[in-house]
């Protein structure tokens, strides 16, 4: 009788899987700065670049938008509205980015968030529904639209990207024919959505403690990690990386909070995405479900092997993404102040998932960031506020620039996987 070799699930984000790790694992037991450093430099050689690339890519486009504008781009007023902006395509290329850990996509949230907005519109005009019911309603139908897909995907084996690519179509037509009598409708300025969205922001002080709050929520989770590893009998970093680590958010943090104050502030929805990005990037890295999107995304048999419920796995992540799309959608429209038929159309479908690439979330799956949503989107807007600012608006330089840097974003993600690839086979 013949016994199948057992199957490993990948291992966990921060867990050592190769020789380079381990080795970086001895360097981090001298606990002092200089064995960090070395062991950074070594995981970057190894092709373990993480948010570097998009990091550096920002820094080159904020320098050379500055210039070309002549100062006009690192203005406060122009960065409060870049963030402003960043929003809702933000909120959507999250949902994106957990569908791309499982090596999947969805080209439907550009039509789900559609859909959203148009629920609002004739919601809050025509039907005069109360706000939280338009919610409700909102993330139903995202909630529904989730289930299909994942349905579809585990039950019949549907390729994701047929299955979204009919739902873009199909929800598309849904708009329409919610839209139909009226095409275009404004949104009372007076709205919960449109003061959210367009003209609410954080007083100073707000956003000076939301800093504080911040580097401290940072300082804690740093700190109790430190300690669980510690009675494991795990290596630890020196301590003074810890607190240096929090001063510098902190110090960074205060810093953008004073800048923005310099003209209206903080915008509101733009700290929501910051806070959905934090509550995802906790679930994702810090329990079983999230630890078996990375798992199901690196080795699918792997996974099911290691006894981790696939099917659950997948519908719960398709819900997600339609349901960010939905959240997305709204603040979208809050922001226009306003819900037409092209809502959701054009590039907002390729946007989102521009923007979870380029932030560094891998196409090929089981690698990545909820925080490469926040990075990525902060690019792609950057390159059309940009764009404008120079008097190169319009659609084709935008689409031009995007794609250059996507097709970048994508080339870095491979060689990296390549080098990560001979590193581990070394």
């Amino acid at each position: 009788m013949t016994t199948n070799p057992p199957q490993v699930a990948p291992p966990a984000p921060g867990v050592p899987s190769s020789a380079a790790d381990l080795q970086d694992e001895r360097l981090l037991r001298d606990a002092s700065l200089r064995g960090a450093a070395i062991a950074f430099g070594r995981r970057v050689r190894s092709g373990d670049l993480g948010s570097l690339p998009v990091v550096i890519g920002l820094v080159v486009i904020w320098a050379g938008f500055e210039i070309l504008s002549g100062g006009i781009f690192l203005q406060p007023d122009n960065l409060v509205n870049l963030a402003v902006q960043s929003a809702g395509p933000g909120l959507i290329s999250v949902g994106v980015v957990l569908v791309l850990l499982l090596g999947e996509i969805d080209l439907s949230v550009g039509s789900v968030s559609g859909l959203a907005a148009s629920i609002l519109g004739v919601g809050l005009t025509v039907l005069n529904w109360p706000f939280w019911a338009i919610v409700l309603v909102s993330l139903g139908a995202g909630a529904l639209i989730g289930l299909l897909y994942g349905t579809l995907f585990t039950r019949f084996g549907v390729p994701s990207f047929v299955v979204t690519l009919a739902g873009l179509l199909a929800f598309e037509g849904v708009q329409l024919l919610i839209l139909n009598t009226s095409g275009s409708i404004n949104l009372p300025s007076n709205s919960f959505i449109v003061e959210f969205s367009a003209s609410a922001y954080l007083l100073p002080w707000q956003a000076y403690l939301l800093a504080v709050l911040a580097a401290g929520g940072v300082l804690v989770t740093d700190l109790r990690r430190r300690r669980r590893r510690s009675k494991a009998g795990l290596s630890v970093p020196a301590p003074s990386l810890t607190y240096i680590k929090a001063a510098v958010i902190l110090i960074g943090l205060l810093v953008v909070a004073y800048y923005l104050s310099l003209d209206r502030g903080t915008g509101v929805s733009f700290v929501f995405l910051i806070l959905a990005v934090i509550v995802m990037n906790f679930f994702v890295t810090r329990t079983r479900w999230g630890r078996s999107i990375y798992a199901v995304g690196g080795s699918v048999e792997a996974a099911r092997r290691a006894g981790i419920n696939t099917r659950l796995v997948y519908i719960s992540v398709f819900i997600l993404t339609s349901c960010f799309a939905v959240l997305g959608g709204l603040v979208s429209a809050g922001n226009l102040t306003a819900v037409t038929l092209s809502a959701g159309s054009g590039d907002v479908n390729l946007n989102a998932i521009a923007a979870a690439v380029i932030g560094g979330t891998s196409l090929f799956g089981g690698r990545g960031s909820v925080w490469s949503a926040l990075l990525g989107v902060i690019v792609i807007t950057s390159i059309a506020n940009g764009l404008a600012l120079v008097n190169f608006g319009g659609d084709a330089p935008r689409f031009i620039v995007t794609g250059v840097v996507l097709l970048l974003a994508v080339i870095v993600d491979s060689l990296s996987r390549r080098s990560r690839a001979s590193h581990g086979a070394a």
